[in-house]
């Protein structure tokens, strides 16, 4: 009998793939992921025995045809625990048992789908392996550095790396068979080409004249210097306006190739910000070697893409194979902690990787351990380096004992005195009423607040011709079209005042000269700060700092917790953008949060308990490990022509999920609150399923967004 891995729809047996020839593309393609990890055997072991099952008649019969329901993947979890035991067999049953539907947690034999139960289950006989695939030995040692930081977790972390060589392998090998052999993963020039672009394009910039210019080139000068160092956690502490973006990614790349690394990963909060950056990057180093993967890019659709660029970019999109990866916190970190197979076979390309953390103040709290835990471990086992890019640098290692982080700038103290192009003046409590006629003396001044409604309130209060309003209500597009018209205004020196939540604060390049800003914590301060007198136009700009008297400004959780730790700073130091001042902050903001072990969700506990044993919670951890709340709904807002094209589109189409990514930019996040008004009044409608159409056209106003229902409200940004 001849056994068989796939079969092809309408085809004869003569072009399904063998099953032992499978069995080993997999195996030598997850042997030679791991290899970047000394991890090549163990991976071969994976990748031989994931489809041992599929030896079983009864597998061969559904093959063919015939409707019976076959488990492949737990064969292989029990040969491999019954040959390597406890450790190591524990170690390759997790990433065999999980390879279709995901790692699974240990738990118990009383539970279905755990991997105790799995390894008792009773299965279809699948001895007829023997006729092809050999028993093969590991005597090794695995290629781990064990620490007391977190040690367990390292071996939860290495089956995982695992995982994702096999994984990736078998996409890869299955998609190679299903498509002939057509598909070209190929993309991407050599870091080393990349470094030639990169400088090429440095030169042009160091005759750059003002002061600014001056500091930025010291900044980047420092950078290269710093980047022969050895592999670690770095710290690139810069004022905002520094020119970091640059500046680190120069350091990636003379790193990278100083200690045999393979790409760049860059790490973003926000998708307004990758969007910047990363043309940024495809503009210096060429669109090919770029990836940009977050939900609001959207890949180019052509008929001929076989050779398209864009069509090998949506390729790398599934696991990374390229030199630049541009992508945001929830992105990575929700990879690294999840259990699925779509979204763990990028995993090990992480690997020999130099990480920039951009606006590092801005990792998620809830999961700030499990994050900085994850990053160590990477740094430690899996040649990467990190490198948490902020003008605020949190105190990381009050959140883990033991980690060192090692700055890149000899004296950023200096650098921001360098730097120091405002003042921050302290007022007391304001109105609205107040507050809203001293906006209106101002030619050109921005003002943030903690709210929407504060922002809408406050706004309507200055609704004369040159104010704006920006918050997360107004769909992405929206605010891309006010922010371009608000930056041709400040260009051009005419009136204009802007109000906004802190949605500006991060990554929008505009220039006020004064800025006001509600009292928050001394980060967002700071952001707010780099918004004023960006270029050093005026000899100081003004930032004042306030609070409000208006109940609807109020803010509770973790944001009225950063909001006490700056009032707590802003009472001591004089200079709240200074390090001291800035340290003072996080180590207040920290100990507040002491309480909650910076890991809300209990992720560490995964892989703490039971772990004498391997007993790892990895499903458990995947479902608990959300950045963004499930209790948020997405409404779709017919914003313009395109939009309706789209939605009709999607209406339509026989494959509707293709289209949705091309709605992202229409599209606004609300909360369950704001989401059942709007159900309860019928301003929204379910579209198939897919997605919610805003269906009264009167509740998105041009200049205010969504207009919510009253009393409904809830208290974000």
């Amino acid at each position: 009998m001849i056994y068989y891995a796939h079969s092809k729809e309408e085809k004869g047996e003569e072009c399904y793939q063998r099953l032992e020839e499978h069995l080993s593309n997999t195996a030598d393609l997850a042997s030679k992921f791991a290899s970047s990890f000394n991890s090549q055997k163990l991976a071969y072991i994976i990748g031989k025995y994931h489809d041992i099952g599929k030896y079983s008649s009864e597998f061969q019969k559904k093959l063919r045809g015939e409707n019976i329901k076959v488990d492949h993947s737990t064969a292989g979890a029990q040969l491999a625990y019954n040959l390597y035991g406890e450790i190591i067999g524990k170690i390759i049953a997790y990433c065999i048992a999980g390879h279709h539907a995901g790692l699974i947690d240990y738990g118990t034999s009383v539970k279905n789908n755990t991997l105790e139960s799995r390894l008792k289950k009773s299965i279809y006989d699948y001895s007829s392996y023997k006729k092809e695939i050999e028993i093969l030995k590991f005597d090794e040692k695995l290629s781990l550095k064990i620490d007391n930081i977190n040690s367990f977790f390292s071996i939860a972390f290495f089956t995982k790396m695992l995982y994702s060589c096999l994984v990736d392998a078998d996409f890869i090998d299955t998609e190679k068979f299903m498509s002939d052999g057509k598909v070209d993963r190929n993309i991407g020039d050599s870091l080393g080409i990349l470094y030639t672009k990169l400088f090429a394009h440095l030169e042009t910039l160091k005759n750059s004249k003002g002061y600014i210019n001056i500091k930025r080139n010291e900044i980047l000068k420092q950078c290269i210097e710093k980047a022969d160092n050895n592999n670690g956690i770095y710290s690139l502490t810069v004022p905002t306006g520094g020119g970091k973006t640059k500046s680190s990614l120069a350091f990636a790349l003379k790193h990278a190739l100083k200690n045999n690394m393979n790409r760049i990963i860059y790490v973003i909060p926000y998708t307004s910000i990758i969007e910047q950056n990363a043309a940024v990057f495809k503009e210096i180093l060429g669109k090919d070697n770029v990836l940009e993967h977050h939900s609001n890019f959207i890949f180019d659709e052509k008929d001929d893409c076989e050779d398209d660029i864009n069509y090998k970019l949506k390729l790398s999109a599934e696991n990374w194979d390229i030199p630049v990866v541009v992508t945001t916190n929830v992105q990575f970190y929700e990879s690294l902690f999840s259990n699925k197979p779509s979204k763990c076979r990028k995993i090990h390309n992480i690997s020999n990787s130099v990480i920039i953390i951009d606006e590092a103040q801005m990792i998620p709290h809830e999961y700030l351990k499990p994050c900085i835990v994850s990053l160590y471990e990477l740094t430690k086992n899996y040649n990467c380096t990190v490198v948490l890019c902020t003008a605020t640098q949190p105190t990381f290692n009050d959140v883990v004992k033991g980690i060192e982080i090692k700055e890149i700038i000899d004296s950023p103290q200096k650098l921001f005195n360098d730097f120091k192009r405002v003042n921050v003046i302290k007022k007391r409590e304001v109105s609205d009423d107040s507050l809203s006629q001293e906006l209106l003396n101002h030619k050109q001044v921005l003002c943030i607040v903690n709210t929407r409604k504060h922002a809408k309130k406050l706004y309507e209060k200055m609704k004369w011709d040159n104010t704006y309003h920006l918050s997360s209500l107004m769909c992405p597009i929206h605010r891309s079209n006010v922010l371009k018209e608000i930056k041709e205004k400040l260009l051009n020196g005419s009136e204009c005042r802007v109000v906004s939540t802190q949605l500006i604060e991060a990554g929008v390049d505009i220039d006020f000269p004064t800025v006001y800003r509600e009292i928050s914590g001394i980060d967002s301060i700071a952001q707010s700060a780099g918004r004023c007198n960006r270029e050093g136009k005026i000899e100081k700009g003004e930032v004042f700092v306030f609070s409000s008297t208006e109940d609807y400004s109020r803010i509770s959780g973790w944001l009225n917790r950063t909001k006490v730790a700056g009032e707590m700073t802003l009472r001591k130091y004089e200079d709240i953008l200074s390090i001291d001042a800035i340290n003072f902050y996080f180590k207040q903001l920290y100990d507040m949060e002491k309480i909650k072990k910076f890991d809300y969700k209990d992720i560490m506990k995964c892989f703490e308990e039971r772990v004498g044993e391997l007993k790892f919670e990895f499903a458990t951890a995947s479902d608990n490990f959300k950045i963004i709340d499930d209790n948020t709904y997405s409404v779709v807002i017919p914003f313009d022509e395109n939009a309706l094209k789209i939605i009709e589109s999607v209406k339509f189409s026989k494959h509707p999920k293709l289209l949705l990514r091309k709605l992202q930019q229409y599209t606004v996040s609300i909360y369950e609150s704001e989401y059942k008004a709007l159900l309860d009044i019928g301003a929204i409608e379910d579209v198939g399923g897919l997605f919610y159409l805003l269906k009264d056209k009167k509740r998105y106003d041009d200049k205010e967004g969504l207009i919510i229902a009253e009393g409904s409200e809830a208290l974000c940004i």
